[in-house]
């Protein structure tokens, strides 16, 4: 792998290493959590201090160079300005902690599988699909990360500063025999231990902790995630999976005889959540699921500064936008579910004024009220579904997954159908549930703007389509496959649509593009996506201190994706990173002020898997190297950007 050849022996740092008084600019400079930008540190004569950062763009890898295709290529730089006028430039490279299906340090002696698959009993599933080659499974699909610094660590090797990382795995894309496992396994998730260089900021895994998700009746495609402002990883499960049809689902089967060995004991009705990661001092971790944020395709939460407010991406078609508002802060197991209304003139050109946001609220619960249910409803005690007209006037028309149904809700079932069947119940309470893949989500705390990524705007989004429903507001004229990202600005003061108080300063009221794709004809290596400008974005964090909204990619119309940097402030996008040809960019995170370091962290996942229109020629050349990188096409990587220079510091006295 190209990254494990480069000396990266000092981290990608910036604002945090300014001396300022003695202390940290971390501290001096960073306005993130309060949002508060009148607050100015006083730079002591003679001491240089940030002003502002930039990157430089790479170029997209080409065909001259097939390496660069099949594996991370990094050819991006950060340049940073200080107070008299001087920049620092810092080229920046990729260093994984592991390819999964390594093993791993365990933190008793031992090694763990990373990346490896086990059972409702914690034992290793087992690939048998070739005789002679039985293997534990591991995922080719590392995905939502996040990276959180505690006080008091307790894991012993530690050298400098224990910082743990949190990353879950979404699925695994084929067994041995090339037989497609997407969904049919449950998703672990693992808890690394990793030794910060005070000197270098450099990050050493230590400790590799699967953690036990038994108690959640384990994990269902776990996609994108986030931390809370109170530490924990925020994690999804996408695709619910549909109670009607779940018993003759052949990948919901195998998945409950996988978990459970018995192909009929997984409840669909546990699944489809928001589960939580508690990190201990002691490098494991514990989990909770929360019933009570609606039972959706959860991609990517992003809580508010408030520590109550969450807006969740919702990653389906005719998907909506969603925020639940807690009964009290950094406590997600009570609150209230809300689903938007969108007003006229909706549209996807970055020069429009935007859409209002209205908000119907779904319901308020808790969620081991919700949990019970799940327990014990089964889904024709909530509500009876039609796929055709059945011609009866108490039925209603829905919009669910492409198509259209019918339903009726069973009296008294209204609240086991917000929060158990939320996308059909928001459907049918009138919820603009036209979007595409509504992934992403991330907050600019200063300017109050959210941001989500809409994956593609095709399909439901589209005037004309079978799943379009024009009184939703959403009906464009033409698709754009490549998509874009929103932006939604945010206040208080709101009432839902029946007329009572939304508890909440951080409520979205107005949505306009920020940033979009071009669809373009084939160029030479199979892009139907222009490659200078971002496709199909998916993950999404933003960075207060460097005023810079980051974008990752899960394209099928870029051969390779991409991370990408976008300064809200000077509109310059920059691409930082150039995944595996086929490899999604995932776990994306950015974390401003670790110990004094900033780090950005990016996984894949599923290298090698092509896109339909990748060139031939191209694809024969960069197929053994992604093979002989990658655990033919079975590995992925879980990592982060360094700088390639060592001991660079951003201080000048």
């Amino acid at each position: 792998m190209q990254a494990s050849r480069r000396q990266a022996l000092k981290l990608f740092s910036s604002i945090p290493l300014l001396p300022l008084s003695g202390a940290s600019a971390a501290s001096m400079l960073m306005t993130a959590c309060g949002g508060d930008s009148d607050t100015t540190a006083v730079t002591p004569p003679g001491t240089l201090s940030f002003e502002s950062a930039s990157f430089s763009s790479m170029a997209a890898p080409s065909i001259s160079d097939p390496y660069a295709m099949g594996t991370t290529s990094v050819g991006s730089a950060l340049n940073v300005k200080l107070s008299d006028g001087t920049t620092q430039n810092f080229k920046l490279a990729y260093k994984p902690f592991f390819i999964t299906g390594d093993y791993v340090p365990d933190g008793k002696g031992g090694y763990s599988l990373s990346g490896g698959y086990v059972d409702i009993n914690n034992k290793p599933i087992l690939d048998t699909s070739v005789a002679g080659l039985e293997r534990q499974f591991f995922s080719d699909c590392a995905d939502g990360t996040s990276l959180i610094n505690l006080d008091k660590a307790t894991v012993s090797g530690i050298k400098g500063k224990a910082v743990f990382a949190v990353v879950q795995f979404e699925y695994t894309s084929n067994n041995q025999a090339g037989q497609s496992m997407y969904g049919q396994l449950p998703s672990p998730i693992a808890v690394l231990t990793l030794d910060q260089d005070q000197a270098t900021g450099k990050l050493t895994l230590v400790k590799y902790h699967n953690v036990d998700t038994s108690a959640a009746h384990m994990l269902w495609i776990t996609c994108g995630a986030s931390m809370s402002p109170w530490n924990t990883h925020l994690s999804s499960e996408e695709y619910e999976p549909d109670a009607f049809t779940a018993s003759s689902d052949a990948q919901f089967k195998a998945f409950s005889k996988n978990v459970f060995g018995d192909e009929t004991k997984a409840n669909p009705y546990h699944y489809g959540h928001m589960p939580e990661v508690t990190v201990n001092p002691d490098g494991t971790g514990s989990i909770k699921k929360h019933y009570c944020l609606g039972r959706i395709s959860h991609e990517l939460i992003q809580v508010m500064p408030d520590n109550r407010t969450a807006l969740m991406g919702d990653d389906a078609s005719n998907s909506g936008l969603f925020i639940f508002v807690a009964d009290k802060e950094k406590d997600l197991s009570s609150g209230s579910l809300y689903v938007a209304n969108v007003g006229t003139g909706f549209s996807i050109d970055p020069a429009a004024p935007g859409a209002a946001l209205t908000w119907i609220k779904l319901g308020s619960a808790t969620s081991a009220e919700i949990e019970k249910m799940a327990d014990t409803l089964k889904p024709s005690d909530i509500m009876t579904i039609a796929t055709k007209d059945p011609a009866d006037a108490s039925y209603t028309k829905i919009f669910l997954s492409g198509k259209t149904q019918w339903i009726k809700i069973k009296p008294g079932m209204e609240k086991a159908a917000a929060f158990l069947e939320t996308h059909r119940y928001a459907s049918f309470v009138g919820a603009s549930m036209a979007f595409t893949k509504m992934e992403g989500t991330t907050v600019n705390v200063k300017d109050k703007i959210a941001y989500s990524a809409l994956q593609n705007i095709q399909g439901s989004m589209i005037a004309g389509d079978a799943a379009n429903n024009p009184a939703y507001n959403v009906s464009l004229a033409k698709k754009l496959s490549a998509g874009g990202v929103m932006a939604h600005t945010l206040t208080g003061g709101q009432k839902d649509l029946g007329g009572a108080a939304i508890n909440s300063e951080w409520v979205p009221v107005l949505t306009k593009a920020l940033i979009i794709g071009e669809d373009i004809t084939k160029d030479i290596l199979g892009n139907t996506a222009n490659p200078d400008k971002i496709a199909n974005p998916d993950n999404l964090k933003f960075s207060e201190k460097l005023r810079t909204l980051f974008i990752g990619e899960d394209s099928s119309q870029h051969v390779n994706n991409f991370v990408w940097a976008y300064n809200i402030d000077t509109k310059v996008l920059s691409r930082l990173i150039s995944m595996p040809a086929g490899a999604e960019a995932t776990g994306l995170v950015v974390a401003d002020d670790v110990n004094g370091w900033t780090y950005i962290m990016s996984n894949f996942q599923h290298p090698g898997e092509w896109i339909s229109t990748m060139d031939a020629a191209a694809k024969a050349l960069v197929n053994p190297i992604v093979n002989s990188n990658y655990k033919n096409k079975f590995g992925c990587a879980v990592g982060y950007l360094t700088a390639e220079a060592t001991s660079i510091k951003l201080s000048k006295v």
